[in-house]
C-alpha cells in the first residue's frame, strides 16, 4: 500500500502526495464526514449515526497526526479528532479529478447497484 510523501491541509483541501507518485485531494467537509470513529458509527451495527448535515460547512482539518505507518488523524476545527483514516481508506475516497474519472468509468460499466 501506498504510503503519503507529502500532505498540505490547505483552505480547499487536503492534498496528498503519495509515494507512488498519486496526487490526492479531500474535500474538508467530506473527509470529516467520513470519520469511522465510535462518535459517527454504531460499533454493533457499522451504520453512521452522523449525517452529512451534521457536520459543519466550514468544517477544516487543522493539524494531522501519522499513526504508526498506515493512517492519519487530523484534528478537525470542530474539535473531533478520535477518527483514524487508514491509508487505504484515504486512497479509496480520494476526489481527485483522475480518481473521481476513474469512479465515474467504473460504474458506468457495472450500471446500475441494487439497493
Amino acid at each position: 500500500m501506498p504510503e503519503p510523501k507529502d500532505i498540505r491541509l490547505l483552505p480547499d483541501g487536503i492534498h496528498i502526495v503519495w509515494d507512488d507518485g498519486h496526487q490526492g485531494y479531500h474535500e474538508h467537509r467530506a473527509l470529516r464526514y467520513q470519520c469511522g470513529c465510535a462518535e459517527c458509527v454504531n460499533e454493533l451495527t457499522g451504520k453512521r449515526v452522523i449525517s452529512l448535515s451534521d457536520v459543519r460547512r466550514d468544517v477544516e482539518a487543522l493539524d494531522y497526526a501519522q499513526v504508526g505507518r498506515y493512517a492519519l488523524q487530523f484534528l478537525w476545527s470542530d474539535f473531533h479528532l478520535t477518527g483514524i483514516y487508514p491509508f487505504e481508506t484515504l486512497r479509496r475516497l480520494c476526489q481527485c479529478e483522475e480518481c473521481r474519472k476513474a469512479k465515474a468509468e467504473a460504474g458506468a460499466k457495472t450500471g446500475p447497484q441494487p439497493g
